[in-house]
């Protein structure tokens, strides 16, 4: 198939956007990324790089290996056995789409728009006349491509497990609803909605129903935005249906711990089991606890998180240490050279922790999507945008093959969830940078963008210019139409706040005595902060300016002690950014390297090393920001480093 040709023409230039937000149960809203325009020399690359070289990529790889062909099989247009190693492989289209969707929210463009239409029609070939929806089934319900779904007679949902029919539905409709929101067009969404009836009719306790929950979750959050777009309750019941039968026993064979399928829900106290089916259901747990007011639902989110970031999180916003069941695994196991952390991992803790600060305006929750963002999720991509980690180890000796069978980037997988996630995610990143409540906006992050929002009765235009990571200065232009009181909250990094990050599971080694600062019209404002915001209430007129200074120092990190392969080694961060040292850079001696105490570092901007980073190096070696690392080959790498003795 060629169809998709000409998409690799039609990216080109797009910016970007991100997922729509809740309804107006949630207290505070993302700024919409059809309002924010992003101008920012870190993100923007990113953001472009993945519409005009990772989505066509990945499409030519969809198409090369049978993902567009068996929509067209299974609904009889060709023949053939189903293509592909995995039963979720529809999903990787569906995810494109999203990604592709989100930036025409931001930029519309009539021939990307009407590529889209073309793949949407292929995939309504595949589509059952009831609306059941899964390529491998339909084609041959007993011969699934992958080895582990267990098949009996090749009914339907019988091996829900295993078989990911209810998570290819998920992905399907977070795809539809985004589409739709883009577009205003319902093509998609309409087999959306027919698969999803089809879902109701099925699942539940009434009489002739299956009693069962999904294998794999996110059925449940796509289920909900259904709801947000077609106000239809029984969409919300059954996500609420699947979350409160998980641990069920009387409802179905339990699957056990590694699908968070052990215990109700809300009991669960401790992030156990497959990290990325345990963030997307966190993720559906905190919509249900914010649209019902649930406050079972809410203690058990709230346990969840806090042992999540205070005993199974990785300097580098990672989660999931065991390739064992891409899993966590207990509290404080951390280990370094064997971690895995799975993209998808990191993508799905940033929907979870950006629905907790819709929900409370905490700012630890941006601490988390910060440190995230800009360490143990873009690592995942590599800077050409067309190779990819899956695992994102925080060491690698050049001979372990951490990555799926490489020690390096790959271009593709077999199961190639995670490239397409990033597609899916970063398109949307700008959703993340600002958001507002009836008379209060938030600055949440720091990159140069314009956004636009309507606080206490008035649009107000935010202009906001920086540097950021590289440098903590920033200056943000406030434009309201016309003179209001209005309510802005600034956030104070963590690591402004000598904190790398919520909890004492990371501390700095020596606390910084630099001062955050911020000015109103070249009038320093005295302030200081509890909550981690810099918050000022005043009349503001148009072209009030505000500057945030936020000194960035190199600085170095201890690990609780708890976490055994940290003991007597420090890790170096500047601003949000982790740093890692590769054998390339330290060819001479990259074995023998020991930090001390007393040690300084110098940072240089590096304009013709990996992109433009800045490096942080002394005598003894030279680090680079761990995104980054693993574009030049394959080699060693710590992000820990020994520290000899005081």
């Amino acid at each position: 198939m060629k169809i998709f040709a000409t998409i690799l023409s039609v990216i080109i230039g797009l910016s970007c956007t991100a997922q729509t937000q809740p309804l107006g149960s949630y207290p505070i809203t993302s700024v919409n990324i059809r309002n924010v325009k992003m101008e920012d020399k870190f993100w923007l690359p990113i953001i472009k790089m993945v519409q005009e070289k990772t989505i066509p990529y990945a499409l030519k790889k969809c198409e090369e290996e049978g993902r567009l062909d068996n929509f067209l099989i299974a609904g009889g247009k060709m023949k053939g056995e189903t293509k592909g190693q995995m039963p979720f492989d529809d999903t990787d289209v569906y995810k494109i789409i999203e990604g592709a969707s989100n930036t025409l929210i931001s930029t519309p463009n009539p021939a990307l728009e009407k590529q889209l239409d073309s793949l949407i029609a292929i995939i309504a070939i595949g589509q059952e006349a009831d609306g059941y929806l899964t390529t491998w089934r339909t084609i041959n319900p007993a011969k699934p491509p992958a080895p582990w779904v267990p098949v009996k007679e090749g009914k339907r949902w019988e091996s829900l497990g295993a078989s990911h029919e209810l998570y290819n539905a998920g992905h399907l409709y977070e795809a539809a609803y985004t589409h739709h929101i883009a577009t205003g067009k319902r093509n998609f969404l309409d087999i959306a909605l027919k698969n999803a009836d089809l879902l109701v009719k099925t699942f539940g306790d009434g009489e002739g129903q299956i009693h069962a929950v999904p294998g794999h979750q996110i059925v449940e959050t796509g289920l909900l935005k259904l709801y947000r777009a077609t106000s239809k309750t029984e969409y919300l019941n059954l996500a609420k249906y699947f979350l409160d039968n998980r641990g069920n026993p009387a409802n179905h064979e339990l699957y056990g711990a590694y699908s968070q399928d052990h215990i109700p829900v809300t009991e669960q106290k401790e992030a156990v089991g497959h990290a990325v089916r345990a963030m997307y259901m966190y993720a559906a747990m905190t919509d249900i606890a914010v649209f019902e007011k649930n406050s079972a639902y809410d203690v058990a989110v709230q346990a969840l998180w806090h042992n999540m970031v205070e005993q199974k999180m990785y300097i580098t916003g990672g989660i999931g240490a065991k390739h064992e069941g891409e899993a966590f695994g207990g509290n404080y196991e951390l280990p370094n050279l064997t971690s895995y952390n799975e993209t998808c991992a990191a993508i799905g803790s940033v929907y979870w922790n950006q629905r907790l600060h819709s929900e409370t305006g905490d700012v630890k929750y941006l601490d988390v999507i910060e440190r995230t963002l800009y360490n143990g999720l873009i690592s995942g991509i590599s800077l050409d945008g067309t190779n990819f980690f899956y695992p994102n180890a925080l060491e690698a000796d050049g001979k372990y093959q951490f990555n799926r069978g490489a020690c390096t980037r790959q271009g593709w997988f077999d199961c190639s969830c995670c490239p397409t996630n990033m597609i899916r995610f970063l398109p949307a990143m700008p959703g993340l940078l600002y958001s507002y409540s009836s008379d209060v906006i938030y600055v949440n992050l720091y990159a140069s963008s314009t956004a636009s929002m309507e606080v206490s009765g008035t649009n107000f235009t935010l202009k906001q210019t920086t540097n950021y990571p590289w440098d903590g200065k920033i200056t943000v232009t406030v434009q309201p139409e016309k003179t209001a009181v209005a309510t802005l909250r600034f956030r104070i990094p963590s690591w402004a706040r000598n904190e790398p990050m919520p909890g004492d599971l990371y501390h700095y080694r020596q606390q910084s005595t630099t001062i955050p600062t911020i000015s109103v019209n070249g009038i320093a404002v005295e302030m200081a902060s509890r909550d981690g915001y810099f918050t000022i209430k005043r009349t503001w007129e148009k072209g009030d300016k505000v500057e945030l200074n936020f000194p960035m120092n190199a600085q170095m990190v201890i690990a609780d002690e708890r976490l055994t392969d940290d003991v007597g080694k420090v890790a170096l961060e500047r601003g949000p950014l982790v740093y890692a040292i590769e054998e390339v850079d330290n060819k001479a001696n990259f074995d023998e390297i020991k930090l001390a105490p007393a040690d300084k570092f110098e940072a240089k901007q590096a304009p013709d090393l990996l992109g433009g980073v800045v490096s942080l190096s002394n005598k003894k070696m030279k680090a680079i920001p761990y995104y980054a690392w693993s574009n030049r080959g394959v080699g060693k790498m710590k992000v820990w480093i020994p520290m000899v003795n005081d």
